[in-house]
């Protein structure tokens, strides 16, 4: 059963955060910068909301608004859904579906962790099945062989 901490444990412990009172500017800079789509947002150490790239191009460059003079707060989800750091990667991806998101804050003890994105869980969940797999494999061939030994 693949976990949310085995995931966050094969990525980066750098966590890319701004504060709700920064300009999208900020955020657009770190996203070009750390290769990501979206970033937390965290004010006196407590997860506050979630900014995505789609946040930012809707809310803000669709309406020629300008990401140096909008401020983070104004266009983040806030108090977005999280997920444990002992939570199955399994339930990640159905909260993931049922609610239309790719990125989940992970919090351990009320503090923030990581954040595990779509893709994580997809890479996940197809490196435990791919292991699965190569169990079960070589269980039916040595299965197969003690078979055609007793002939």
């Amino acid at each position: 059963m693949p976990l949310v901490k085995n995931c966050l444990a094969n990525k980066s412990n750098t966590l890319i955060s701004v504060q709700s009172s920064d300009y999208v500017v900020k955020v657009l800079e770190l996203m070009r910068y750390n290769l990501v789509r979206s970033v937390l947002v965290i004010d006196s150490e407590k997860l506050v909301g979630i900014i995505s790239q789609g946040d930012c191009a809707i809310k803000v460059l669709l309406p020629g608004l300008s990401a140096k003079e909008v401020l983070v707060k104004d266009v983040m989800t806030a108090n977005p859904i999280s997920v444990g750091y002992e939570d199955d990667l399994r339930d990640c991806m159905q909260i993931m579906i049922s609610k239309r998101i790719r990125h989940l804050p992970v919090l351990d003890e009320d503090k923030v962790r990581g954040v595990v994105s779509i893709g994580d869980v997809v890479k996940d969940t197809l490196e435990h099945r791919t292991g699965q797999i190569k169990f079960l494999e070589r269980y039916i061939k040595e299965w197969d062989n003690s078979q055609n030994a007793d002939k």
